[in-house]
């Protein structure tokens, strides 16, 4: 979400006692301790391991369907299969507002392609058009992010993330693609409708 947000929320973990060892990685996990690229031993009495997400398409290759980094849909999120729909974290649709296929991990966007893929296998021919969203709590502190910017190459920031009360609005190309607000949930909100605004033109 870039520097601002970043050294915001860094600072938030760290005032409750979060310890970040940035730059450095796991080089090996023992019963009682992590060890690290840096040569730095942790005590450690539980680890807890964030990998990443990649998606898994095995099955829906397997059945001869298009992927790219997920399975491709269109905008009534019908894969490359007549009749074979898909939704969630491994729909990969084409977005009205980027231009670009996106692939979204929030359930709100899960749920809501589920409902639109459900009535479309039913007959129905609606465009999945809603705009992504999702929210991130930090102690007492919610990021509520509206859009999608893969990559951005300008940052408007509004407001002081230090004070946790800012919007930060991601461009591309001269075209605003999302905002991520803290405390300016009225702001998040005109953020969406100017988005599906957008969209509908």
């Amino acid at each position: 979400m870039g520097a601002a947000i970043g050294d915001m929320v860094r600072a938030i973990h760290e005032s409750h006692g979060v310890t970040f060892h940035l730059g450095a990685t796991v080089t090996g996990i023992a019963d009682n301790s992590v060890a690290l690229s840096t040569g730095e031993q942790l005590d450690a009495e539980l680890v807890v391991v964030g990998i990443g997400v990649r998606p898994s398409v095995a099955l829906a290759q397997q059945a001869g369907l298009a992927v790219d980094r997920g399975v491709v849909v269109n905008e009534f999120l019908q894969t490359s299969v007549p009749g074979v729909f898909a939704a969630g974290d491994i729909a990969r649709w084409p977005d009205r507002l980027t231009g670009q296929r996106i692939r979204v991990e929030h359930w709100v966007v899960a749920e809501r392609q589920g409902q639109v893929a459900a009535r479309n296998i039913l007959g129905r021919r609606e465009r999945f058009d809603a705009v992504p969203f999702f929210w991130s709590q930090h102690y007492d502190t919610t990021i509520a992010y509206v859009g999608h910017a893969e990559q951005w190459d300008r940052l408007e920031v509004e407001g002081d993330p230090a004070a946790h009360d800012c919007a930060v609005s991601f461009w591309h190309g001269g075209r605003k693609l999302a905002v991520a607000t803290v405390g300016r949930d009225r702001v998040s909100l005109a953020a969406e409708v100017s988005f599906e605004q957008e969209m509908g033109a």
